[in-house]
């Protein structure tokens, strides 16, 4: 999550209000160890706020260059 809002250059608020998710569901969210944790419809908000934003999440295993999970901006960021 945090690497999907620094190619964002967005904060958790902004975020939050991207998804319709709370502040502090996102700062849970975020603070999980390893996955990410969350109600099945918290997360499908989260996945598609960061997909409408232009966000695409590689799942491990997924075709990537170093063959990790990750995040990967699918087009430029709009001047803030």
């Amino acid at each position: 999550m945090r690497a999907a809002r620094a190619l964002l250059q967005i904060d958790q608020r902004r975020l939050a209000e991207l998804s319709g998710l709370s502040l502090p569901t996102i700062q849970r969210m975020e603070a999980s160890d390893g996955l990410v944790r969350g109600t099945v419809d918290s997360l499908m908000k989260l996945v598609e706020a960061l997909r409408g934003t232009g966000i695409e999440l590689i799942d491990e295993g997924a075709t990537s260059q170093t063959g990790g999970r990750g995040v990967r901006l699918t087009r430029p960021v709009a001047a803030s």
